[in-house]
């Protein structure tokens, strides 16, 4: 999940009234509408689905087939427990909450970093600004490299806010003709529209995010910048993500579906789906609408997921950054996180609720570590959830040494320069500005090209060195699909076994239960470690070593 989620404050946020229907004779008034989900009953006919949409007044505008998923226009109120009365319908939400933005454009300042830089030197045969990156020797992509550098026909997607396809790390492994948009700009939430029908490029990104998930995933080994885990395979762009950083159920489903569809190997997610932390199916904080509402977006999710993993594809996503225990969680305090305001307090059902996609089925979830190898203060964790752990950053790693509070102690990758731009870390001329140097970006250029770079911490970047580890899983191992033998496959439920198999195995520390209040934190943040050698809540089956898997994978394919 992403380290520092968008919080609009709640002083500029104006709730604003759902779209009601045009053309309707002036002085007449017309009952306003709304966009909403609606879930097809499993085994149910889709005509008797669609007739109880149009009895509780809706319109289906458009559907995802693979899952049974019908988009709808329907009447503001009522209308989720009015369909849901039919036996036809599995469930129904809204496709996204309303709400307003400041008319500029922003990039959340979540992981504004600061402290001091330390000089590092590029390892041989490496890009120039790899010696900062601390999180590729952690899994041994280096030595990975000599072996396999991955293959261009292994396509791995990004599920987040976009890939800058300008990047020279990235523009030269990004497929435009796979990559597609499913999040298009709401001008309530993500301010005004830069392109023509509010649909960006799938070369852009307004949010860094995904830039620098893909960096670390898959950035080029070149001679340029920094090189990703696996910089040789192909990057697809499947955007779920809004400029503002939200992720909303209908287009990350629609990503999932289609990437399914297309044949991708890998898909790495680092977020949770908004609005709710936890989706509970009958919580009783919540109302009897939001209950239907989750059970509809839990199950959504769970066939999207469901229906990438029947088509081959590896699901790797981030734990999350709020410090618990995902097997004891604690009571949701920030949900549902929009619109503003209504968020409630909500003890949260271990044995019901549903963090997703990190909880959905087929995931691998991963756990953040620090230079260390020690689990990152802000991770989540847990022996019910965790898969495996990665580099993910931790800023307050290393105490009472001089890199402590450092801005290394984080992950380097990818930084979109109009991002960098917007934030005030690069100015109009392309200089780094003083804010942009305290936050410690970095900035190369090479024959009259540059690219820039941000410290980042959080599961969000732990998740994509797993992925890049995936991707080269599939290089080594991969077969040419049948469908299409211009690509590499290899089914999840292996890749999930050679990962597992090769990581390096690390035991819990001693003592078990790590208290982070010498650093500031309070006693909730203190963490007890669960399991053994083989796998525990801090560590899963090991950390990612590419190295080991592409080296000795093959004796866990079975």
């Amino acid at each position: 999940m992403r380290p520092n989620r968008l919080l609009i404050p709640a002083a500029v946020v104006l709730l604003v009234s759902s779209v009601t229907v045009s053309g309707a004779p002036s002085g007449v008034a017309v009952e306003p509408t709304t966009d909403y989900l609606v879930l097809v009953e499993q085994g149910a006919s889709r005509e008797a689905a669609v007739a109880a949409v149009r009895a509780a007044d809706g319109v289906v505008t458009d559907e995802n087939t693979g899952i049974g998923l019908l988009s709808v226009t329907g009447p503001a109120t009522g209308f989720v427990l009015d369909v849901t009365a039919s036996d036809a319908v599995a469930g129904a939400t809204h496709a996204r909450p309303i709400g307003r933005v400041p008319a500029v454009k922003t990039v959340p300042a979540r992981d504004v970093p600061t402290g001091a830089a330390r000089p590092a030197q590029a390892s041989p045969g490496m890009d120039p600004l790899d010696g900062k990156l601390w999180g590729l020797s952690m899994v041994r992509a280096d030595l990975a490299r000599d072996h396999q550098l991955g293959d261009k026909r292994v396509h791995v997607g990004v599920l987040d806010t976009g890939i800058d396809g300008s990047h020279p790390d990235l523009r030269a492994n990004l497929d435009r003709r796979l990559s597609r948009n499913f999040a298009k700009d709401i001008p309530e939430l993500d301010g005004p529209c830069e392109f023509t029908g509010c649909l960006d490029p799938v070369d852009h990104d307004d949010d860094g995010h995904g830039s620098h998930v893909a960096g670390t995933l898959a950035a080029a080994a070149d001679g340029f910048g920094v090189s990703g885990v696996a910089p040789n395979v192909t990057l697809v762009n499947i955007r779920g993500g809004q400029d503002s950083g939200f992720l909303f159920v209908k287009p990350v489903v629609d990503a999932l579906t289609y990437g399914a569809d297309i044949g991708l190997d890998v898909i790495n997610m680092s977020f949770f789906i908004d609005p709710w932390l936890f989706n509970c199916p009958d919580n009783p904080a919540d109302t009897p609408e939001q209950q239907a509402e989750q059970r509809t977006t839990i199950e959504t999710v769970q066939r999207a997921l469901r229906y990438a993993h029947g088509r081959g594809v590896t699901l790797i996503s981030s734990m999350g950054n709020t410090h618990e225990d995902l097997g004891k969680p604690r009571t949701d305090l920030l949900s549902p996180n929009h619109p503003p305001g209504a968020a409630h307090p909500r003890p949260i059902d271990n044995a019901t609720c549903l963090k997703l996609p990190t909880e959905g089925d087929h995931v691998l979830p991963v756990v953040a570590l620090g230079p260390s190898q020690a689990k990152a203060d802000r991770s989540n964790y847990g022996v019910e959830q965790t898969a495996l752990s990665a580099p993910g950053g931790y800023f307050k790693d290393g105490f009472g040494t001089p890199w402590y509070e450092t801005n290394e102690n984080k992950i380097l990758s990818v930084y979109p320069h109009n991002v960098a731009v917007v934030l005030g870390d690069v100015d109009a001329a392309g200089n780094v500005t003083p804010q942009g140097r305290i936050a410690g970006v970095q900035k190369y250029c090479r024959a009259g090209t540059c690219g820039f770079y941000r410290f980042l911490e959080g599961t969000s970047m732990a998740s994509p060195h797993a992925s890049g580890v995936a991707a080269l899983t599939v290089s080594e191992y991969g077969v040419p699909d049948p469908v299409r033998p211009d690509t590499l496959a290899l089914s999840p439920d292996k890749v999930r076994r050679v990962l597992f198999g090769t990581a390096d195995k690390v035991p819990c520390p001693t003592p078990r239960t790590v208290s982070y209040e010498h650093l500031g934190h309070p006693a909730e943040f203190n963490a007890t470690c669960e399991g053994d050698l083989s796998f525990n809540g801090f560590y899963g089956h090991g950390v990612v070593d590419a190295f080991a898997a592409v080296t000795r994978g093959g004796d866990h394919l079975g």
